[in-house]
């Protein structure tokens, strides 16, 4: 053990001394090595950063992974149990819809139907059910346009930031902690802020099912990923207008939603059970678990392994430079490496030299090329994070590093190989010829 450790040191001085006396040499190998391991390195952090943005926007919508999804039929007391179940939970929240109009009294939103105010007029809202689609009568048919935004209004039970993690972009979140409020503080989507900012209209807010008008407050704006207004408010503050039953709209939504943690399996049970005992029918509640990366996770792969092979025929390139260049130094160092057999040297030591010059010359170039795709990353992260999410405030994926790493080892070794073999096979009378 003793005699191979002090050969793999003597290998590795001898060998750094190569390179230093042979500056020119390596650093052209390294150039032609160092568009593969940088190919490497991008291919492995683009991916990791595609998983996640993939990731991102489906827990946007539906939740992270491993979350549970019960969903309830808002018939009978299924909505005043629920909330009481959750109420002041952290690891389950109730989720609600219905529509509000905010503006003028008495006229059509600008936006009828509830879509983005920047693209084409959904039209009238539509219920449809097993006989077809039709209509909803939702009181605008006879009245004028006026100065008003539709929108889908959600009532939380607690903070849904959890298991939807809503990307803040200005103001503040919901607070859950005090007494609900008669002026409902409403969080926007940026849809629905892009459609305020554009309409000025009164602080006035209609609710279906609700006697009177309330003046909401705004509070905050988030990045849902949703694709039309939407609002976020405690559920509490909609009470205070609306009836119980108002809450869960089956014609505009899934009725109640309840979205629990993966470590919330006595929630669910508890709340199924004070449901089947209140009179809601068993297939009234449904439950779904989240699984996107289960689901998602070969395409993903696939789509790596692809890009993973394309870097490794460039990398196969920078292979080729360092075994030409080897053969050339081998070539060179005939007389030199003959001499060093004559002295006694040990034919395994010969080939460590050659070898360990092509590890380091690897490992140089991988250390180079992570250090230039960290510094790009941070540099696009910088430029364009505000357009793509995915990019802001993002690391340099250690996954990448590690590659780089092999990638340079890997090409050390199949460069310095064949060379290494050549140069412990030098026989020792060539040196009588020199």
């Amino acid at each position: 053990m003793i005699g191979f450790s002090g050969r793999l040191r003597s290998a590795l001085v001898i060998g750094g001394q190569g390179i230093r006396a042979r500056k020119l040499r390596t650093f052209l190998s390294m150039i032609s090595l160092f568009m593969g391991v940088l190919a490497v390195v991008a291919v492995q952090a683009g991916s990791v950063i595609a998983n996640r943005a993939v990731l991102e926007d489906v827990e946007l919508q539906q939740g992270r992974d491993g979350t549970r999804q019960v969903y309830l039929s808002p018939e009978g007391r299924t909505v005043p149990v629920a909330l009481e179940v959750l109420r002041g939970r952290t690891d389950a929240v109730a989720v609600t819809t219905t529509r509000a109009i905010i503006g003028e009294p008495g006229v059509k939103p600008v936006n009828e139907g509830g879509g983005p105010v920047d693209e084409p007029a959904y039209g009238p809202a539509m219920t449809c059910d097993a006989t077809g689609c039709r209509p909803l009568d939702d009181g605008n048919a006879d009245v004028p346009p006026g100065q008003a935004v539709e929108l889908e209004l959600v009532g939380l039970t607690g903070d849904i930031r959890p298991f939807r993690p809503f990307r803040p972009t200005g103001g503040r979140w919901l607070d859950f902690t005090g007494d609900p409020s008669l002026s409902p503080g409403l969080v926007l989507n940026e849809h629905a802020a892009r459609a305020f900012t554009r309409h000025r209209v009164p602080a006035e807010m209609r609710l279906d099912g609700a006697t009177h008008n309330p003046t909401p407050r705004f509070v905050g704006v988030v990045d849902d990923g949703g694709y039309r207004p939407t609002a976020y408010v405690r559920a509490d503050e909609l009470l205070n207008w609306l009836p119980v039953s108002g809450l869960g709209d089956p014609r505009r939504g899934a009725g109640l939603q309840v979205l629990i943690s993966p470590a919330g399996a006595e929630v669910e049970h508890t709340l199924r059970a004070r449901l089947l005992a209140s009179g809601t029918r068993e297939e009234a509640i449904s439950a779904t678990t989240v699984q996107t990366l289960e689901r998602m996770s070969t395409q993903l792969s696939l789509m790596r392994w692809i890009f993973l092979g394309l870097a490794a025929l460039v990398l196969l390139i920078g292979v080729a430079g360092i075994l030409n260049v080897g053969l050339a130094t081998v070539g060179e160092r005939v007389e030199e490496f003959a001499l060093r057999r004559a002295v006694g040297t040990p034919r395994l030591l010969l080939a460590g030299i050659v070898l360990a010059e092509t590890l380091l010359t690897g490992l140089l170039t991988a250390a180079l090329a992570i250090g230039a795709a960290a510094l790009a990353l941070r540099v696009a992260g910088t430029l364009f994070g505000s357009r793509f999410p995915a990019l802001a405030e993002v690391g340099f994926p250690w996954q990448a590093g590690v590659a780089g790493v092999i990638a340079g080892l890997v090409a050390g070794v199949l460069g310095g190989l064949v060379p290494a073999l050549r140069a412990a096979r030098i026989p020792i009378a060539t040196v009588m010829r020199a």
